[in-house]
């Protein structure tokens, strides 16, 4: 999969087969699109294109101040897209001057005279240029003028991938992980550098790798204690690159916390991960963690020997839900 991220630097298309969205979690819903997108460009001989935005759209059409929380940062997304046998992604910086585009500005001035789109696959519902004017109908006004094809995703289709997104944030953040994970069509995952923390955890002969998330955006399951596995990224390497096997590469068996801890009088919310059988020094490298199941809620304990108990018991129901 080819990426770009300046749309005056984009290669002539073969007769470019396009759909377009965010594709937040590139989910069971989002596959079946892409399915009807490859076959699509099969059938002409044709190469598959996805144009996304970034930032998100509601982050500057909002004056900045939105909150959002995504299922996938954009290096995840470009990971989970690159699996898909996508032929090219194009990443368009979403500015201020791009969302004053109006409805018919952005067909022509941008899709038509950037991509040269043979087909445009798109919701009903899609919404776009300034005020999101533009809809299905006027794409299907412009598209006969300017002699491209058009093709609607069917309306069962785009509920599921709406709901199952909607459904999908909410199971996260519950925590329901197994739901959430049914959804995906793979384990939910995220990102961190290991920092030092108050090594509390190897004095109760559980060593802990402490993270720290640098997305602001990335949505992270609720507090709780959870049966995870976790890949060690390589050294220099970004936390979502690319080049890493998403899903093949070697994973540890461990167990994550997250919450205040509040049996040491913990005010701060912390991610540790206690990776089973290995003991190296990994400060400074980028974790990958894949949540398979939530375990219970974070408890204050009446002091470090009950906790050391309750941590011997939730390693047993670890290695019995990854079993």
């Amino acid at each position: 999969m080819r990426i770009y991220h300046n749309t005056d630097q984009l290669p002539d298309f073969r007769r470019a087969v396009i759909t377009i969205g965010t594709f937040d979690g590139v989910h069971s819903g989002h596959t079946r699109i892409l399915e009807q997108l490859r076959q699509e460009a099969t059938r002409i001989d044709g190469e598959t294109v996805i144009i996304t935005f970034y930032p998100h759209p509601r982050k500057v059409v909002k004056g900045g101040t939105e909150e959002i929380r995504l299922i996938n940062t954009l290096e995840e997304k470009i990971q989970l897209l690159s699996w898909q046998r996508i032929d090219h992604l194009v990443i368009v910086p979403f500015t201020e001057a791009f969302s004053q585009l109006t409805a018919e500005e952005y067909i022509t001035d941008f899709l038509v005279a950037r991509f040269h789109p043979h087909t445009v696959i798109i919701g009903y519902d899609h919404r776009f240029g300034k005020g999101r004017l533009g809809d299905y109908h006027l794409l299907e006004e412009y598209s006969s003028r300017l002699g491209f094809g058009l093709q609607e995703i069917p309306v069962h289709l785009l509920n599921e991938v709406l709901v199952s997104s909607t459904r999908i944030r909410e199971a996260i953040q519950q925590p329901d992980i197994v739901t959430a994970n049914q959804l995906l069509g793979y384990p939910f995952f995220f990102s961190g550098t290991v920092v030092k923390g108050d090594q509390l955890g190897r004095k109760l002969g559980y060593p802990t790798a402490n993270l720290r998330v640098t997305s602001p955006e990335k949505l992270i399951p609720a507090d709780g204690i959870y049966a995870v596995e976790a890949t060690l990224l390589p050294a220099g390497n970004d936390s979502g690159g690319q080049n890493n096997d998403l899903f093949n590469s070697p994973r540890l068996k461990g167990m994550m916390s997250i919450g205040i801890r509040p049996t040491v009088g913990g005010k701060i919310r912390t991610i540790e991960v206690n990776l089973f059988d290995f003991d190296d020094d990994i400060y400074g490298r980028d974790l990958r963690v894949f949540v398979r199941k939530w375990l219970r809620e974070e408890v204050k304990f009446d002091g470090l020997e009950a906790l050391k108990v309750q941590l011997g018991k939730d390693r047993e129901d670890t290695l019995l839900a990854l079993a």
